[in-house]
C-alpha cells in the first residue's frame, strides 16, 4: 500500500525507502540525490500506508522511522511539496477525505473539553517554552518587515514588529478598556499598556499561562491595570473598547463561530474595534490532520474565510480590514525549529528523546504547511459601526 501511495505521490525530487529486510525502493527522478529513510519493521510501512498523517509522525516518534540522508524537514519537504496545494493535484485532495469525518468530531469544545484541549498543548513544563520563544513568550506568528526578511532576520524583533503592528491596528487611545481573548504568557497584554495606558483583562484556560502572566504583571508593577483571568470567553461580562485575539481563534471549533463571534459583538461597546489574528486556510473547509489533532492540538481546526465570515454577517459586525500574512509563519517557525535544535539536550532533559522528535515533527509539519500547502494567516478587524475605524490604512504607518 505505502509502495503505491508513493508511486502516486513522488514525481519531484527523489526519495528512498529501506525496508527492514534491506529491500531498496526510489520514487522519483531516478538522477536526483534522494532523502533516504529506513523503516525498522513491516508493521510501519502498513500503518503508514494506511493513514499517512498519523503514521508517519508516530513512527518518527517513535524512532521506527530514521532519516539517514537528508532531515525530516527535508523528508516533509518533499512529501508536501509533491502534494502542493494546487488545483491540478487531485492526489491531495483524495487523501483528505478520511480526514475530515474525524475532524468534525473532535472540534465540539465545548467548556471542559476546551480546558482539556488547552492545557494539553500550554501546561507543558513552564521552561520549554523559553528555550524557542522570544523574550515576550510570543507563540504565534512573527511580522518579518522589509529589511528583516532575508536569512538573517531577527526573530525577536519580528514579534515586536508584531505587537506594535496590532496595537496600531487596535487604534488605541488613553483610557480604553482592552479584552485579550487567549492572552498567553501575557505579552501584549503587557505592551498594550504600555504603549497606550489601556487597562487590560486577559482571559485563557492554561493555568500556567495564567500562573505565569499575573508574575510578570506584578513584577512590572502592572498590577490592577494588566489583570488576568482563567475564564472561557462565553463568561466575560462587561464591556470593552477593544477586543483582540492572537492565535486563539484555531482552538475555537467550527460548531462555536457563531457564538464567538455573537460573544465579541456583545461585549465591544457601540464604537469598539476589535482584531481576530489566525492562522486559515486558502483553500477553503478542511481537516486537521489526524497527527497534529492527537498529539499537538486537540480540538484544533484552522478555518477558511469562507466559514469565518458567514458567522461575522449573522453577528452584525463590519468586516473593516483583512490583511493575509503568507509567509511570515513559514519564517516564524523555522525560527522555533532552529533554535529547538540548537537547545535539543535541554528539551531532552527535560521529557526524553521522544518528545523532542515529537515537536521536531510538528514544526517541520508546520512549516511545509505554509511553504507547500494553504496555509496562511489572517488579521480580521472588526467593528460595531460602520465608522468604528479609520477609513483608511494610513493610520497604521504614522510615527
Amino acid at each position: 500500500m505505502l509502495d503505491r501511495l508513493l508511486s502516486r505521490a513522488v514525481t519531484k525530487g527523489a526519495l528512498e525507502i529501506t525496508e527492514a529486510n534491506g529491500k531498496v525502493h526510489r520514487y522519483g527522478d531516478m538522477a536526483a540525490e534522494p532523502v533516504r529513510v529506513r523503516l525498522k519493521d513491516a508493521a510501519t510501512a502498513r500503518r503508514i500506508g494506511a493513514n499517512p498523517g498519523l503514521g508517519a509522525g508516530e513512527a518518527y516518534m517513535d524512532g521506527r522511522l530514521t532519516v539517514e540522508g537528508g532531515d525530516i524537514l527535508d523528508l516533509l519537504d518533499i512529501v508536501t511539496g509533491n502534494l502542493r496545494w494546487d488545483r491540478s493535484n487531485s492526489l491531495r485532495v483524495s487523501l483528505w477525505g478520511q480526514a475530515r469525518i474525524a475532524a468534525k468530531l473532535s472540534e465540539l469544545n465545548e467548556r471542559r473539553r476546551a480546558k482539556r484541549n488547552v492545557a494539553h498543548h500550554y501546561d507543558l513544563d513552564d521552561r520549554l517554552y523559553d528555550l524557542f520563544l522570544d523574550p515576550e513568550r510570543q507563540y504565534s506568528c512573527a511580522y518579518f518587515r522589509p529589511g528583516n526578511d532575508g536569512p538573517d532576520s531577527d526573530l525577536d524583533q519580528a514579534q515586536r514588529d508584531k505587537l506594535d503592528h496590532i496595537t496600531r491596528k487596535l487604534d488605541l487611545k488613553p483610557g480604553m478598556r482592552v479584552l485579550d481573548i487567549g492572552c498567553g504568557w501575557g505579552g501584549l497584554a503587557r505592551h498594550i499598556h504600555r504603549v497606550s495606558g489601556a487597562d487590560v483583562l486577559g482571559i485563557t484556560l492554561s493555568e500556567e499561562q495564567l500562573a505565569y502572566a499575573r508574575r510578570k504583571a506584578a513584577e512590572l508593577g502592572m498590577e490592577g491595570k494588566v489583570r488576568h483571568e482563567l475564564t472561557d470567553y462565553r463568561d466575560v461580562t462587561g464591556r470593552f473598547d477593544r477586543i483582540v485575539s492572537v492565535g486563539m481563534f484555531e482552538h475555537v471549533g467550527r460548531p462555536n463561530y457563531r457564538t464567538y463571534f455573537d460573544c465579541v459583538a456583545d461585549l465591544l461597546t457601540e464604537d469598539g474595534l476589535a482584531l481576530i489574528h489566525s492562522i486559515g486556510r486558502m483553500g477553503g473547509p478542511g481537516a486537521t490532520d489526524p497527527w497534529t489533532a492527537k498529539y499537538i492540538f486537540p480540538g484544533g481546526y484552522t478555518p477558511a474565510l469562507s466559514e469565518i465570515m458567514p458567522h461575522i454577517e449573522r453577528a452584525f459586525l463590519w468586516t473593516t480590514d483583512i490583511e493575509v500574512w503568507r509567509l511570515h509563519y513559514m519564517k516564524t517557525l523555522e525560527h522555533w525549529l532552529a533554535r529547538c535544535r540548537a537547545r535539543r539536550d535541554e528539551i531532552v532533559a527535560l521529557y526524553d528523546e521522544r518528545f523532542f522528535r515529537m515537536w521536531e515533527y510538528y514544526l517541520g509539519a508546520s512549516i511545509m504547511a505554509f511553504r507547500n500547502d494553504d496555509h496562511a494567516v489572517f488579521q480580521i478587524q472588526l467593528a460595531r459601526r460602520r465608522d468604528g475605524a479609520p477609513l483608511t490604512r494610513e493610520y497604521l504607518y504614522c510615527s
